[in-house]
């Protein structure tokens, strides 16, 4: 392979992976930023949880407060009842103390149904809280992280850009006008051609450009417009001559025969 091919080549691949390290470092904000919509949902779950507990006891000190108010009533109800002198009194006292008693009742069993919906709040609240101190944890872990593979990636970079710079310098600048406008547009500049194909677009090529490219020149492809070259070092091996059997001559056959 010729000296500006293989430096081509050596370029082509220093920026490909400038590329996976630049995206890389750009995945790094969305990863964090991914962690802490995380959190933030959870904390809004946890504050949720902790409003419906909310609820669920100032329901049940509205309810402790009102069977408290019917108890009071009953008592009141009771000492009134013995002090009745008509049969009509005494009916529309007793009707006062059944409403009472029934509403008491009503309201204790909605205080119990309270009580267990509790319960399964509360494990949630535990649940939701637990979360959030964990991906508390999760968010610390991935800044820490992101702050060491920033810098890793970094130093990276910066040594990929010295090999860059120290590879263009060598190679000719009507190769990389055209090199440097085909990786801005299509992501690659170079295709290797193998098999008679174009690695960059799987198009075939001509058996005359096949030929020159085996002969080490650098091509174009007709149908991507990459420039085309080919490595020997893919070639198939040489396959060693074989050696060609003797054939007996008529004479020994005729010695034989007899």
């Amino acid at each position: 392979m010729q000296t500006h091919i293989e430096k081509l080549v050596k370029l082509q691949s220093v920026d490909l992976e400038r590329t996976r390290v630049n995206n890389a470092l750009r995945a790094l904000p969305t990863e964090q930023a991914q962690a802490q919509a995380e959190l933030a949902a959870a904390e809004r779950q946890a504050a949720e949880a902790s409003d419906t507990l909310t609820r669920e006891e100032t329901l049940r000190t509205r309810l402790e407060r009102e069977i408290a108010g019917f108890r009071q009533k009953l008592a009141r109800f009771r000492v009134q009842l013995d002090a009745v002198k008509t049969p009509e009194q005494a009916e529309a006292i007793e009707h006062e103390i059944k409403f009472a008693t029934d509403e008491a009742e009503r309201l204790e069993a909605e205080e119990i149904v309270s009580l267990e919906r509790t319960e399964g709040q509360e494990a949630a609240l535990a649940a939701a809280r637990a979360e959030v101190e964990r991906l508390a944890g999760a968010l610390e872990k991935v800044r820490t992280r992101g702050k060491a593979r920033m810098k890793e990636f970094n130093a990276e970079l910066a040594a990929q850009n010295v090999e860059r710079e120290a590879l263009r310098v060598g190679i000719d600048a009507e190769y990389l006008v055209r090199y440097d406008r085909l990786s801005g547009s299509r992501g690659t500049g170079l295709a290797l051609c193998e098999n008679q194909q174009c690695n960059g677009c799987r198009m075939g090529v001509r058996p005359q450009t096949w030929n020159q490219l085996r002969e080490g020149e650098l091509l174009t492809c007709d149908s991507c417009g990459r420039l085309l070259y080919w490595d020997p070092s893919l070639a198939p091996p040489v396959k060693a001559p074989q050696p060609v059997p003797q054939k007996k001559s008529r004479a020994k056959k005729s010695l034989a025969g007899d």
